[in-house]
């Protein structure tokens, strides 16, 4: 028999404020985090707006680079979670937790000269505490010796589904009885100039930027593309025997996790779907439940135009005629990349909690061929496990089965 998994921490921030509660209340509402981008200048851009998370240290014209700010949101959500759980620091168990691919920034390149790679090797040679600032292994050292973690921790790039490969590979550490509790998270701050116009490169990004709230709209008909987010979430996972014995609450389950790759294109998912589908059932099995068992599911739901079709086909390959109610929160939250499966895998959980469902908002169009309620408001449901799913770039897929609590 496999060990429950409990959690007994959640913390969040994203566009939408700091805190798991401010969050709550915001994603019931229906209120949009997506607002025009002040935090650099976006003249000449597709796409001008985005949910970001501007923090306290910005300077005007000088922003925190990407890393900085991964660390200081993933350091106010881990807080929050280990404040929830009881615990406190030294932590004492392992963090994993998924961050951006490591890449420096233009603005950190030109700093060390040269922009070359014998003077990036130069540059990091000799000026390491400059360098490390840069790169997203320095912050995930510095949260894991704030926090008092153990061992070596786990920075996990797996493109858009790197939180949900992060809550993997803690509770695997915990079956496998490396340790009896863990610190599972995500955090990205990707949005700056150079990404922004990557994606749009892609034509990834919707380019609707007014007004801003209204961009973000998934399984609709006028969906163009996803909405660039900031955000972390960490959650607090243990063994169910040992959140017992120290009279921890429990505010629920990770129940189970699955996985599978899905190798036809850099950007776009086999028209098949049956890579996503194997992604759920996985999940589903490795929770001891069978399809008929999930009351809600978390979409990936980018609000692109390919993602949303192939993700609500796969679904009803899945799950036939009873389809569980299906919500996409990127459309208030925007997509948070690395940290998106950890942030939702949280969302699930307070929607377990509290009974209700949270909203896909912009639905005045819904997509009725998808064949999907992408409860257009919040309401209230009665059910005992959810689905999360991430579906990264690069044909990486991870899909989390939560639980309510006893």
């Amino acid at each position: 028999m496999k060990t429950r998994i409990a959690v007994t921490g959640i913390g969040m921030v994203t566009a939408l404020g700091f805190g798991t509660e401010t969050n709550w209340d915001a994603l019931v509402a229906g209120r949009s985090g997506v607002r025009y981008i002040t935090r650099f200048d976006t003249t000449g851009m597709r796409a001008t707006i985005a949910a970001c998370v501007d923090l306290p240290e910005d300077q005007p014209g000088e922003p925190l680079s990407v890393s900085a700010r991964v660390e200081r949101m993933g350091e106010a959500a881990i807080a929050e979670a280990l404040a929830q759980s009881g615990l406190s620091a030294p932590f004492g168990g392992p963090l994993s937790i998924g961050v951006p691919p490591v890449e420096i920034e233009w603005p950190q390149r030109s700093s060390f000269g040269a922009v070359t790679y014998p003077a990036l090797i130069e540059a990091a040679q000799g000026t390491v505490p400059l360098y490390e600032e840069f790169l997203f292994g320095g912050a995930g050292t510095r949260l894991a010796e704030r926090f008092g973690t153990t061992g070596v921790p786990q920075m996990v790039t797996t493109a858009c589904a790197s939180g949900g490969s992060a809550i993997q590979l803690a509770i695997e550490a915990i079956r496998n009885g490396e340790t009896r509790k863990a610190i599972a998270a995500g955090s990205d701050a990707s949005l700056q100039p150079e990404t922004l116009i990557r994606f749009a490169l892609l034509h990834a990004l919707s380019t609707r930027n007014d007004p801003p709230e209204a961009a973000s709209r998934p399984f609709s008909l006028t969906r163009d593309g996803f909405v660039m987010g900031d955000g972390a979430a960490a959650l607090i996972l243990e063994d169910e025997e040992h959140a017992r014995e120290r009279g921890a609450t429990i505010l629920g389950y990770v129940l189970g996790v699955g996985e599978a790759a899905d190798t036809f294109h850099r950007t776009r998912s086999s028209p098949d779907g049956l890579a996503i589908v194997r992604c759920m059932e996985r999940a589903i099995a490795d929770a001891g439940l069978s399809p008929a068992d999930i009351g809600y599911i978390n979409a990936h739901g980018t609000s692109t135009p390919e993602n949303d079709k192939m993700e609500a086909m796969a679904i009803g390959m899945l799950f036939g005629e009873a389809l569980p109610p299906t919500s996409s929160t990127k459309s208030m939250i925007g997509h948070t990349l690395s940290a998106a499966g950890a942030i939702e895998a949280a969302i699930c959980l307070l929607a377990l909690q509290h009974q209700i469902l949270p909203p896909t908002i912009n639905q005045e169009d819904v997509d009725t061929a998808l064949g999907l309620d992408t409860i257009p408001v919040a309401r209230p449901h009665t059910f005992r496990a959810a689905l999360s799913n991430s579906f990264g770039f690069g044909g990486q897929n991870v899909s989390v089965v939560l639980g309510a609590a006893d």
